[in-house]
């Protein structure tokens, strides 16, 4: 019989960057050992044409995007006291198409059952989104509980009533912001778990997570604006717990 892994805590992060965007002011509140687990970990096919994302970051061949990005997210990771999981799926521009992230849900059905997993929320970003379902469903097929739920940042941060006790409750109303809330409220009960607006002290070690990601911090902005800004949507953050409907 296989050992499950010893984490207690498990985030799983679409992309390299976003659990430190997300969570790195409530990763160190929570049960360790921690492991951060990127979806689209994996290296490109040989010989693809570079991504525009990846072009727009500075990166000459798909190749060097991947191995750049590898490198500073095992420094965030290192950062936030986590380790590095890296799931062997390549970026969406470089997924052939009908492939999934099979191994992820292996990595799901073998986990102990007191691990507690954290999944993106997925605002306005459909492949955050999709992964919180298939992580969903990998762990009702395991018999295991349902995950937490935190808030990917920094989409859902730019919510007007971010940082305050009725960002809930707006995510709830917001057409423009909450729809992913919206259809996880129809299939279960939300309740807050963490919240937390971000001291001094926390926004300084976050903002050293965050950097270590400098790559894609430029191609950001245009979308995003001054999200680095202390007042930005990276100052706070949020974890739901859910239990199901009926």
């Amino acid at each position: 019989m296989p050992v499950p892994p010893p984490w207690r805590t498990l985030v799983v992060s679409p992309h390299f960057d976003d659990a430190a965007l997300s969570l790195a002011g409530l990763l160190p509140t929570l049960p360790g050992p921690l492991a951060v687990v990127t979806v689209h970990g994996g290296p490109p096919p040989p010989g693809s044409p570079v991504s525009w994302w990846d072009s727009v970051c500075g990166f000459t061949t798909a190749a060097e995007a991947h191995r750049v990005r590898s490198a500073e997210d095992a420094r965030a990771c290192e950062l936030l006291g986590a380790e590095q999981v890296l799931i062997d799926h390549p970026d969406g521009p470089y997924v052939t198409e009908g492939e999934g992230p099979d191994a992820l849900d292996a990595l799901l059905s073998g986990l102990a059952p007191t691990t507690q997993v954290l999944v993106p929320l997925g605002t306005n970003q459909p492949d955050h989104e999709a992964v919180r379902i298939r992580a969903e469903r990998a762990l009702a097929a395991a018999g295991a509980p349902a995950p937490w739920v935190y808030a990917d940042l920094p989409y859902t941060g730019h919510l007007p009533e971010w940082g305050t006790p009725e960002a809930s409750g707006a995510l709830a109303a917001s057409q423009k912001w909450g729809t992913a809330y919206q259809e996880l409220t129809r299939r279960h009960r939300v309740t807050v778990e963490r919240e937390l607006v971000l001291s001094d002290e926390q926004w300084a070690a976050k903002r050293a997570a965050v950097l270590s990601h400098a790559s894609q911090l430029a191609a950001l902005a245009p979308d995003h604006g001054t999200f680095l800004a202390r007042t930005g949507p990276l100052r706070a953050e949020l974890i739901w717990s859910l239990e199901p409907k009926g």
